[in-house]
């Protein structure tokens, strides 16, 4: 009888957890310029601000808080 007991509370368990429990809501999106003002990750690619090419974070030039992707580019928006 205890056993049966305890088996319908662990389905009734399983259920409510896997089905009717609601997940924690993330946070809500933030705005376009709030995500320009995060750093950006290693694997993201970037406009050039000079030439509108994009290149990896890796691979680009940071001058005066813009990318750029050679130092032609640099040069040019100066």
């Amino acid at each position: 009888m205890i056993l049966k007991l305890l088996l319908v509370i662990g389905v009734i368990a399983i259920v409510y957890f896997m089905f009717i429990k609601k997940k924690p809501l993330e946070s809500k999106p933030k705005s376009k310029t709030q995500k320009k003002k995060e750093q950006p990750q290693v694997d993201d690619m970037i406009e050039c601000e000079s030439c509108g090419v994009y290149v990896s974070i890796e691979e680009s030039i940071l001058s005066n808080g813009h990318y750029y992707c050679s130092r032609e580019c640099v040069i040019k928006a100066k």
